[in-house]
């Protein structure tokens, strides 16, 4: 491993890492889900059931996460998330068993923790020994750029191929193009690893701080899941947007690769626990809009206010957790990750059921309307100091 790696370098190939392990092995799968219900008869339930099995494996990866203390450890497992990612996005196209892909979306779903947290982890630990500000708004560029290269790429893809599971081959030999950075400009691991009771995390805050952002992590979850798998989706079943779903989503990335900027700006003016409010605020209107109206502009404007905030609140929680264990902060992020991850295992199952026997999309848009408002009341309790 090269140990002389610029700041560019660093985060470049951790922004590659990401779109690779969340916007291919993750979420190439919502702009392709249209074609793959059309061409395979995969119903709304199983579409979210392979959603929540996705998301299982995420949750999965960031509970292994919080027991590896060790970074070399660490850093090997994000290596081979990156192989991982590329094989389980040419593997969809090889098989239509639904055991099979069940196994293949759980896959990619570890994947993704080893992309969200263990390399946020490794680079907010270099960042912090290089002495430089402890934020991941650069980084998270990469959820942004991810989700616009699943949106364009769909897009291209179904004008080129439109059998399913070429674009899925498609996608995968796209994916080697993010691979070769993420691999070459890996964060490294420190000189010198020491193993130490003080280096486990045990905690990142007082019981009641800690229970209550997780509380209100979950919701965030659930809000960011509901429009992660269904966005889509959901403008396709309208009969004026047909053939809009791919611009909402790249409107999503293109959203958010900005966000990452101005949300670290906010939290500097606002302070964590108001920016976050905000945050949340704009994202529960953001899920109102579509359930409002079936317009193509409340879609958009959805979409948009979407991809602003979801990365706004990710990236200021893991960073906030982060800078409160500063010997591992990987591990700290882990922690909270898997309450994030169990609503985005139970939100996707939920909703898909609730389209399939309604035909719409709207009662599930409304009952995440309610988790993300409670959500936004429990963070508002949350206490200033330990």
């Amino acid at each position: 491993m090269h140990k002389n790696l610029h700041p560019w370098q660093v985060l470049t190939g951790g922004i590659c890492g990401l779109v690779l392990t969340i916007g291919l092995a993750r979420f190439a799968y919502t702009p392709l889900l249209p074609s793959l219900q059309l061409q395979t008869g995969l119903t709304d339930a199983a579409a979210g059931g392979l959603a929540a099995m996705n998301y299982a494996g995420y949750m999965s990866g960031a509970l292994a996460a919080t027991w590896i203390d060790d970074v070399r450890w660490r850093h090997w497992l994000y290596s081979a998330g990156l192989w991982m990612a590329l094989l389980t996005v040419a593997a969809m196209a090889l098989t239509t068993w639904m055991p099979a892909w069940a196994l293949i979306r759980y896959i990619g779903g570890l994947c993704g923790a080893t992309g969200m947290l263990l390399g946020s982890g490794l680079i907010l630990g270099w960042l912090m020994r290089q002495g430089r500000r402890p934020e991941l708004g650069l980084y998270f560029i990469g959820l942004g750029l991810g989700i616009v290269v699943s949106a364009l790429g769909a897009w291209g893809l179904s004008q080129l191929w439109p059998t399913w599971s070429d674009q899925w081959l498609a996608f995968a030999v796209l994916g080697l193009v993010f691979f070769v950075p993420a691999w070459v400009w890996r964060p490294p691991v420190p000189p010198q690893v020491v193993s130490s009771p003080h280096s486990v995390v045990t905690g990142f805050g007082s019981r009641r701080w800690t229970w209550t952002l997780l509380a209100s992590y979950f919701a965030a979850g659930w809000g960011f899941v509901i429009s992660a798998t269904f966005t889509v989706a959901i403008v396709e079943r309208e009969p004026a947007l047909a053939g809009q779903g791919p611009l909402a989503w790249a409107l999503v990335g293109l959203a958010a690769m900005p966000a990452v900027f101005i949300w670290d700006l906010v939290v500097r003016r606002l302070g964590d626990k108001r920016a976050l409010l905000l945050a949340f605020g704009l994202q529960t209107l953001s899920v109102m809009l579509p359930a409002m109206s079936g317009a193509l502009w409340a879609a958009l404007a959805g979409a948009v206010g979407y991809g602003a905030t979801f990365i706004g609140i990710v990236s200021m929680t893991l960073a906030l957790v982060g800078r409160r264990a500063p010997n591992n902060p990987g591990q700290a992020m882990a922690k909270l990750t898997l309450s994030y991850g169990t609503a985005q295992m139970l939100a996707p199952v939920v909703a898909g059921y609730m389209a399939q026997t309604t035909g719409t999309f709207k009662g599930a848009l409304w009952l995440t309307v309610g988790v993300m408002a409670a959500g936004m009341a429990l963070l508002a309790t949350l206490p200033k100091d330990d």
